[in-house]
């Protein structure tokens, strides 16, 4: 198959890597840019754990400081690959959403441990916050980064999709699914199947008419390639 990645760089090209090891072909289309900014670091005394919803949390907590000794709780699998990599010892993956990050966490900690950091970007749905809050804990965010929808299509997607000439298309997060949605509206996806890691993606590709439009049974990656056999 010939396969369109729709994740930010920083991550499309290990996706791309997987499926060509897996015999498909890629295109990259990164439709999210990130922007880390330049800050102090985050205040770290009275932090027990540090929870991050993306690689990019980490990236962006790493790039800023030395303290790999807390321990790092991750929303699913590539974030906690991408703490292990980045030298965080005691990574805890709760392989799934950022409710699941918050119910798992109350299972791995305690309130009175002290306060929870979320290494984020500037958008989020609040739904982490509030299902700790839930759970008795205080939470803080410290915004990192930014991410801004790109503003066109890389041109050999764009000749892949006048052609007729892409099999499948991933898509990871609902910003990005609306992004293809605003870029690809002049195009024909008719012979397309559409696979989203959740569905709140597959809802950000409307009004888009795929071949089909396939859900991951998990919100990580491994689930979500495998939908592309069916």
């Amino acid at each position: 198959m010939r396969v369109l990645v729709t994740r930010p760089a920083e991550d499309g090209a290990e996706t791309a890597a997987r499926l060509r090891a897996m015999g498909h072909e890629t295109l990259l289309a990164p439709l999210l840019e990130t922007h880390f900014f330049d800050m102090p670091p985050p205040a770290l005394d009275d932090v027990q754990a540090i929870l991050a919803t993306s690689a990019n949390g980490v990236r962006a907590f790493a790039r800023l400081s030395p303290r790999r000794d807390l321990p790092l709780f991750a929303v699913g699998p590539q974030t906690a690959d991408m703490a292990a990599a980045t030298g965080f010892a005691d990574v805890r993956n709760a392989d799934g959403d950022a409710r699941a990050l918050g119910d798992a966490t109350a299972r791995w900690t305690v309130p009175d441990k002290g306060v929870l950091l979320h290494v984020s970007g500037e958008q989020g749905s609040g739904v982490l916050a509030e299902t700790l809050a839930a759970h008795g804990f205080t939470l803080r965010k410290a915004v990192l980064y930014r991410v801004d929808p790109a503003s066109s299509l890389p041109a050999d997607v764009r000749d892949a999709l006048v052609a007729n000439t892409l099999d499948a298309a991933l898509f990871f997060s609902p910003r990005s699914a609306r992004a293809f949605a605003r870029l690809a509206g002049e195009f024909s996806v008719k012979g397309v199947i559409a696979a989203c890691i959740s569905a709140a993606t597959a809802e950000g590709l409307e009004p888009l008419s795929f071949a089909a439009v396939r859900i991951a049974e998990r919100p990580n990656q491994d689930a979500l390639l495998a939908r592309l056999a069916g």
